[in-house]
């Protein structure tokens, strides 16, 4: 699974209408969130650091969820925009998280483990864990 990432408001314009995953690594105003879904209407997921989330105006937030975008929070780590504009999920995680769920764990352990493993966040792996169900 690609994530791509984008590294600034400029970058908006010239995404594919395919993307389903954007990391926003630059502080997003509400109107480049709107124009972010207007140019991908296909996005399930914009990921955001920590940081900027706290940023994201409730009025926002509604927008997504009437659009079912989901507005994860977390950091893309070790990824290099330089040499390739998507962060890839390899697809050992997703067998891992085959393995751990085939063990009973709970929701929490599950998102524990996994996250120490795979340096994901908590909120990227509750959606990948809800994508892959459907």
């Amino acid at each position: 699974m690609r994530i791509r990432v984008v590294s600034s408001k400029e970058e908006i314009n010239s995404l594919g209408k395919g993307e389903k995953i954007i990391h926003l690594a630059f502080r997003p105003s509400n109107k480049d969130i709107f124009t972010l879904v207007r140019t991908c209407p296909g996005v399930k997921a914009i990921h955001i650091p920590s940081s900027y989330m706290r940023t994201v105006s409730n009025s926002t937030k509604m927008f997504l969820n009437m659009q079912g975008v989901e507005l994860l929070e977390g950091d893309v780590w070790g990824h290099r925009k330089d040499i390739n504009e998507y962060s890839e999920i390899k697809p050992e995680v997703f067998d891992r998280i085959q393995e751990l769920k085939a063990e009973s764990l709970s929701e929490s352990d599950l998102l524990n483990r996994l996250g120490r493993e795979t340096q994901l966040s908590k909120d990227l792996i509750k959606f990948l864990l809800k994508e892959k169900v459907k």
